[in-house]
């Protein structure tokens, strides 16, 4: 079998797609991402349904850089894996905004300290995708 430009561009693609569900954790994809031209990243970035800026600076944010949005999900009641199974698109979104996110701290914070339900509408880029979300009685954890 021989390998096309494609091949290796398919890979990445789903590399990058992988790591928006499940989290980026071997350094071996920001090298694979760093070895492309860029001819190569804005044709994988166009794939993502990004622009090859915010692929960039999305593997430059690392692994845990959107850690917040599901705590804050479960924090809200919604489950996560529902709406990253329903709603893919939804769920990705989300992640780049938390991201690219400038209120982490106070994030965090009120995470930890149990008010984030009560206050997240202050701070959160994804406040109001997270009330449309919360209005779904399909996406809530069932308790």
């Amino acid at each position: 079998m021989t390998l096309t430009i494609a091949d290796p561009v398919r890979h990445t693609v789903q590399q990058i797609v992988s790591w928006f569900a499940q989290g980026f954790e071997n350094a071996a994809e920001s090298d694979m991402l760093a070895a492309l031209s860029e001819t190569e990243v804005a044709a994988l970035a166009e794939d993502c349904g990004l622009s090859a800026h915010q692929l960039m600076a999305l593997v430059k944010a690392g692994p845990h850089a959107a850690d917040e949005m599901p705590a804050m999900m479960r924090a809200l009641n919604i489950d996560p894996a529902e709406v990253e199974y329903r709603l893919r698109r939804v769920f990705r979104d989300m992640q780049i905004t938390c991201t690219q996110c400038r209120s982490k701290d106070t994030c965090r914070n009120h995470l930890q300290q149990g008010k984030a339900e009560r206050t997240f509408v202050e701070y959160c880029g994804n406040a109001e995708t997270l009330n449309a979300l919360r209005a779904n009685p399909d996406l809530l954890i069932e308790a």
